[in-house]
């Protein structure tokens, strides 16, 4: 059997699940879309039994503990009637985390100027891993400042979308502190727009 990759209309990830965590993919995928998530990643593993991981989140980059209640009810039936794994396993929907996993060109552009590790399915600049801090970003590829660069490297490399095959970000202080500032912009911007006041009597942010 050709191995499946999971390809989906008005998916704009740029690195895909293949193999059975396509299948899955192609089954939750359009019920997160329809509740107002977006597909991280789904991935498999036989760690303790077999887990199912599904990392989602909203559109803004949040992801609370509510919402991934809300995502595991509503994949649920969606994956029973499908059944796309044979054995018995356990649903775990999670957020991407701080360290997260960089999967659309949009993820690359948002946390620009922070660490991160890359691994490429060819060679690129002679290498398949680097890691480094992303410089830029444009509509084809992503150039990345080497944290130790080898003897006679280039300090950076551009890689291109397509070369790539895994992206996360590198957990440091500043990456903690601008996930925190992100994560407050967009839960205050949630308020403003559902007209609610700021809490603990906190005045609302005139650039918001």
């Amino acid at each position: 059997m050709d191995e499946i990759t999971a390809t989906i209309e008005g998916d704009d990830r740029i690195i895909r699940e293949s193999g059975i965590d396509a299948r899955i993919a192609l089954i939750v995928e359009p019920v997160l879309t329809a509740i107002g998530y977006r597909l991280v990643r789904v991935r498999l593993t036989g760690q303790n039994g077999l887990t199912l991981q599904i990392m989602a989140e909203r559109p803004d980059g949040t992801m609370t503990v509510e919402d991934c209640e809300t995502v595991s009810r509503a994949v649920s039936p969606a994956l029973d009637v499908e059944d796309p794994v044979e054995k018995a396993y356990h649903l775990e929907v999670s957020s991407p985390g701080i360290d997260r996993p960089l999967v659309r060109k949009s993820d690359f552009a948002t946390w620009q100027g922070h660490l991160m590790k890359m691994e490429t399915s060819v060679m690129v600049a002679d290498r398949k891993r680097f890691r480094g801090r992303i410089a830029s970003v444009d509509e084809t590829g992503v150039t990345v400042d080497r944290d130790a660069p080898g003897y006679g490297e280039e300090p950076s490399v551009r890689v291109p979308f397509e070369a790539i095959s895994d992206a996360r970000l590198i957990l440091t202080d500043d990456l903690i502190r601008d996930a925190l500032s992100k994560d407050n912009q967009a839960k205050k911007q949630a308020r403003k727009k559902r007209g609610e006041t700021e809490p603990d009597g906190e005045e609302p942010s005139e650039d918001n």
